[in-house]
């Protein structure tokens, strides 16, 4: 999978790490993929959520240790 830019948001609390994704997606073109990753336990349902609000296609979301993983397709 070839992402196109990864957000590092690690330590940061809702809504922090969705606004940054949003920010982020803002700048990107359609079909590219972010890769998000956050500490946040809630960020899970977070990007869940977020993604049926927008439009943009939740890829994948996986846990490695401590990190939560998203991968967004931007609309």
């Amino acid at each position: 999978m070839q992402v196109n830019k990864e957000l590092d948001t690690r330590g940061l609390n809702c809504p922090l790490p969705i606004l940054k994704a949003k920010k982020a997606l803002t700048d990107m073109l359609s079909g590219q993929l972010l890769k998000v990753v956050a500490t946040d336990a809630g960020s899970v349902r977070d990007f869940q959520a977020f993604a049926k609000q927008t439009g943009n296609e939740l890829v994948e979301q996986q846990t490695v240790g401590a990190d939560f993983i998203h991968i967004l397709r931007r609309r």
